[in-house]
């Protein structure tokens, strides 16, 4: 599979879904916490008195797969935990400081304790790695509530396409379609069995339903293929590496299936991108950004203990302020107040090509 073409969305779908639309219409229209219509908010837009953190311990770690570990965390007090649905994740702050996102990956159900699965990543940021070595039972961590930017619909006829640790939104979302008696076909590929977490509580959902397919018996995964699991008009939710969410995007308009949603773990290929020039601060050195990296990468070279997480524009934790310059904003996250205020996201945003962006760090 030729796997250069990058997929054109970040978040993921290609055709328009006209449910989501009406839906966030209506929503920037309508403000439910001042209880009128007619207050133009967007739902995008953080709220104004952010809600603090959770303070949580860990009450649970160990391996569920090679190089994966779960973690339970729970309030110390044991009083319950905010809700959340398939799909949503938390945002942990690490004893380095370091801030990471992990899908929730439990059961709603379980109001006291959250799920987390991480894979060991070892020349990665050193987030996984310090999950893995250093998140024993009785590490206190602050924790943001769930939020949820890859949603389950509870379509009627679904296809999940797991890759790897991809499989950690999934299945809570498997689990609901299970319970709503929906028809549900769930995919997990992987380089080996070894390498798959939680197979025993997919299976123990319907075996009839999944299926395990591994490098080291079948092959690299074709998404072609695979997409021609999913019955006609279904919805297609898949969750993987980069690559395997480019080859699925490509192959999706020849496939039976209605709609696509995804969410990668990773940084987004740069779409479109141009050299331009970024300095860290007024005095700081002149960086080189090439067209196909982003300003991030190119700062963490220079300062590792930058603040980041998602790499997708999204969270907000690798935020800085711009000193000079004319950014490019590519995020879903900054409302236009912050970009006016000169706020950027340089895990995704640039400069136009010629440009020296300067950022204060």
């Amino acid at each position: 599979m030729d796997l250069s073409t990058p997929p054109p969305d970040l978040y993921g779908r290609p055709r328009a879904d006209r449910f989501f639309e009406r839906l966030t219409a209506f929503g920037d229209w309508y403000s439910p916490a001042l209880g009128r219509p007619g207050l133009r908010r967007s739902p995008r837009r953080p709220q104004t008195r952010p809600t603090a953190p959770l303070s949580l311990v860990v009450i649970a770690h160990r391996p569920v797969a090679e190089d994966v570990v779960e973690l339970r965390l729970a309030d110390p007090a044991g009083t319950p935990l905010p809700p959340w649905q398939p799909g949503a994740r938390l945002l942990l702050t690490l004893p380095s400081g370091r801030k990471r996102h992990y899908s929730l990956c439990g059961d709603p159900a379980d109001r006291f304790s959250y799920r987390v699965a991480v894979r060991r990543v070892a020349d990665g940021g050193g987030g996984s790695v310090e999950v893995h070595d250093e998140l024993h039972v009785g590490v206190r961590l602050s924790v943001r509530r769930p939020r949820n930017g890859f949603a389950f619909c509870g379509d009627s006829e679904v296809l999940f396409l797991a890759g790897g640790i991809g499989i950690t939104p999934l299945l809570p979302m498997a689990r609901a379609a299970q319970h709503a008696g929906l028809d549900w076909q769930l995919v997990h590929t992987g380089r080996s069995a070894a390498s798959l977490p939680f197979t025993a509580e997919l299976r123990a959902l319907d075996p009839n339903r999944v299926e395990l397919r591994t490098d080291d018996v079948h092959g690299t995964p074709d998404a072609a293929e695979l997409l021609a699991r999913a019955p006609r008009g279904a919805a297609v939710y898949v969750c993987g590496p980069a690559p395997m969410l480019a080859a699925v995007q490509r192959a999706f308009d020849a496939s039976p299936a209605a709609s696509l949603h995804f969410e990668r773990f990773g940084a987004a290929p740069v779409v479109d991108g141009r050299p331009f020039t970024l300095r860290l601060g007024a005095d700081g050195p002149e960086l080189p950004v090439p067209a196909d990296r982003s300003a991030l990468d190119v700062a963490l070279e220079t300062r590792p203990d930058l603040a980041y997480s998602c790499h997708q524009g999204f969270c907000g934790t690798c935020r800085l302020k711009v000193l000079s310059g004319t950014p490019e904003h590519r995020d879903r996250r900054l409302t236009d107040e912050e970009k006016a205020a000169g706020e950027i996201l340089p895990c995704v945003s640039r400069a136009a090509e010629g440009e020296t962006l300067v950022l204060e760090v």
